[in-house]
């Protein structure tokens, strides 16, 4: 039994997929204990909508999938600094769905998994952070960034230059639209009254 344990780990892509399914089961077992209300599901709802939309107003849009975006996760960490770590989660995880289907880029079911739900279900880190929002917001881009490069190195290793490392090519490309990404959700939350939207919110 030891040794098939081995075999399993020694593969990149099934040791990525049972940490995708464990972070699942963890999330699906967190969220049983989380009570949504009328107002919670409408607020949800809303900055769903309002996320969906903001993510269509794109400055570029890389070949294989990602791209930068006049703040398209500002809702969904507004989300989580308004509901906290669970509920953000779960909008992330909603927002992933609704991704694949607006903007699919699949080469494997669990390439999907890194690329989609848990990228987005990370945005709920920001909720660790509620009074400390710049904070929060580079934890949960730093979270969605881990899952995007550990898709790069399993599953996108093939469009790296000849002679160039999985691991640098997934971190570069990443990288050039992650970190732009964050500098505009900052900036804009600069500047957004954000403390009196979270308490119209309540």
């Amino acid at each position: 039994m030891v040794e098939n344990i081995l075999a399993i780990l020694e593969s990149p892509s099934a040791s990525f997929a049972l940490l995708g399914v464990l972070i699942l089961i963890f999330f699906g077992l967190y969220l049983r204990k989380i009570k949504l209300t009328t107002k919670i599901l409408i607020n949800i709802s809303l900055m769903l909508a309002l996320s969906i939309i903001l993510n269509q107003l794109r400055i570029y849009h890389l070949p294989q999938g990602g791209a930068v975006t006049l703040g398209g996760m500002i809702p969904l960490l507004i989300i989580s600094f308004r509901y906290g770590t669970g509920i953000g989660t779960l909008a992330g995880f909603i927002f992933g769905l609704i991704t694949i289907i607006q903007d699919p880029f699949i080469l494997h079911p669990i390439q999907v998994l890194f690329d989609y739900p848990l990228p987005f279900m990370a945005m709920g880190l920001a909720g660790i952070f509620k009074d400390k929002i710049f904070l929060g917001t580079i934890l949960a881009f730093a979270g969605r960034f881990i899952c995007h490069f550990i898709s790069g190195v399993v599953f996108f290793a093939e469009y790296a230059p000849e002679g160039t490392s999985p691991v640098i090519y997934s971190l570069v490309t990443n990288a050039t639209y992650i970190v732009p990404e964050l500098i505009i959700c900052l900036l804009i939350l600069k500047f957004l009254p954000i403390q009196r939207l979270l308490a119209a919110m309540k």
